[in-house]
């Protein structure tokens, strides 16, 4: 320990303008530590009893968020401080607020909490009330300006979510209605085909003919076109109607569907002979509720994708600082996004070599929907949105780009700051673009950059490979 010298302090942007008097006054009552890599300087949670300013080296400020030490800043900044820096406040609680550590060797300044408060009283009464009052009135503002912009990003996401959900549940809810009606009409004919007397020969060549068309309907083949598929049709119904077949209109669509034609019409009456009108029916019924069975497993395996992806993007059951692939956080943000993406094109252009990056990924997962928000409300829901990962030395690199106007001049050099927004009034606080980067820069030790021009805008987020 040693006094720190005035000269030194002097040069300290938090001295700066104090008079010579006052300067010794704060030289007398400090003294100068150094700690090593790692040292504990001051804990949350216990009292506050100093004010620490850096001089030399680097340091780290974190706090416990729900149990795990959160990074809210590191620098090596020179005059940076931290502590009892609300000593001089008679209502701020005076217990350290965050755990200051260093991360190189260091040398930092201590003054006393009761001198610090003591002076700043003391010279500055008028600063002790401004100080106060703005602190009180920018937490109280911030923290309802946050949550409005979570709760409408949650709202946003919600109500995207809801809109996807809705489709396929619909789709289910509809295609079961109508499997329940064509299984009747299975019965029907099954029993009508079972009074007829058929020997069991002819049955099992029935189910044969059934198998077989199920197995055709579900082949890949190359889509007809429109015009196709209704010539298709036409050469069906004129084979049924020289059958007798009743009402050929309805099953003509069904086998065509299938990719089914006059050929195999042709086998299933050479095979059944007689019967072959009630047989085709009951086959039809068996294509048309193969088909339904499709479209419900589609419909509910598009709910499965959904929850899947609403759980990748919350990362639920899982911890909050792993190494994570960054390819399935992107995919799930834009399942999420689903529906405002509705009129975008997206591009993927992802390194799968890219290597797994230590990371808060649910939080993560918040920058991209930031990132691809403003993309889509640049282009107004219309354009392409490119997302791009690659590896550059060290870090992986996540591009997000649009082809939208760009950001105006004016708000280029501003557009991280708090509630600097380009979207109209209403639409936006101002707080996406900040809370990315605090989230990219703070928390991951990465950077997020951007550049910009009339032909759209690319944001660029570096994430460190090593912890």
């Amino acid at each position: 320990m040693s006094r720190i010298e005035l000269d030194e302090l002097r040069t300290l942007f938090l001295f700066e303008g104090l008079r010579d008097e006052q300067l010794r006054w704060i030289a007398d009552r400090s003294e100068v530590r150094t700690f090593d890599t790692g040292a504990v300087i001051c804990r949350e949670g216990e009292p506050a009893e100093a004010l620490w300013v850096l001089l030399d080296g680097r340091i780290r400020l974190s706090r416990m968020t729900s149990g795990e030490d959160t990074v809210i800043n590191e620098t090596s900044h020179r005059g940076a401080y931290a502590g009892a820096v609300r000593a001089y406040s008679e209502t701020a609680s005076q217990a350290y607020l965050s755990t200051l550590t260093s991360t190189q060797p260091c040398r930092l300044m201590r003054l006393e909490a009761t001198d610090f408060g003591t002076f700043v009283r003391a010279e500055l009464p008028m600063a002790v009330h401004l100080l106060d009052g703005l602190y009180m009135g920018i937490r109280s503002t911030e923290a309802t300006v946050r949550q409005r912009e979570h709760l409408a990003q949650l709202g946003t996401l919600s109500a995207n979510l809801a809109h996807e959900l809705n489709n396929p549940a619909s789709a289910a809810v509809r295609a079961t209605g109508q499997l329940r009606t064509r299984v009747a009409g299975m019965r029907h004919k099954l029993g009508m085909i079972a009074q007829a007397g058929l020997d069991a020969e002819l049955i099992a060549r029935l189910i044969a003919l059934q198998e077989a068309a199920v197995e055709q309907a579900a082949k890949e083949r190359e889509p007809l076109t429109a015009l196709q598929e209704a010539d298709l049709e036409d050469e069906l119904i004129d084979r049924m109607d020289e059958l007798g077949v009743t009402a050929p209109h309805d099953l003509a669509p069904v086998f065509a569907a299938a990719g089914l034609d006059t050929a195999w019409l042709d086998g299933v009456i050479e095979e059944v002979g007689r019967d072959s009108v009630d047989a085709l029916r009951w086959l039809g019924y068996t294509l048309e509720t193969e088909a339904l069975m499709d479209e419900i497993e589609d419909a509910t395996s598009r709910i499965s994708t959904l929850v899947a992806a609403v759980k990748q993007y919350s990362y639920m059951d899982q911890a909050t600082h792993q190494d994570v692939d960054l390819h399935p956080g992107l995919d799930s943000t834009v399942v999420m996004l689903g529906h405002k993406l509705s009129g975008v094109t997206v591009e993927r252009a992802y390194d799968r070599t890219l290597p797994q990056v230590p990371a808060y990924a649910a939080e993560l997962n918040q920058v991209w929907t930031n990132l691809i928000d403003n993309s889509v409300d640049a282009m107004d829901g219309r354009g392409v949105l490119r997302l791009r990962t690659s590896r550059d030395g060290d870090f992986a690199v996540v591009e997000v780009a649009d082809d939208g106007p760009g950001v105006p001049e004016e708000l280029r050099d501003r557009i991280f700051e708090p509630f600097v927004t380009t979207k109209p009034a209403g639409k936006g606080s101002g707080l996406g673009l900040e809370n990315a980067k605090r989230i990219v820069e703070r928390r991951h030790g990465g950077t997020l950059s951007f550049t910009t021009g009339p032909d759209g805008t690319t944001f660029t987020v570096r994430l460190p490979l090593n912890a």
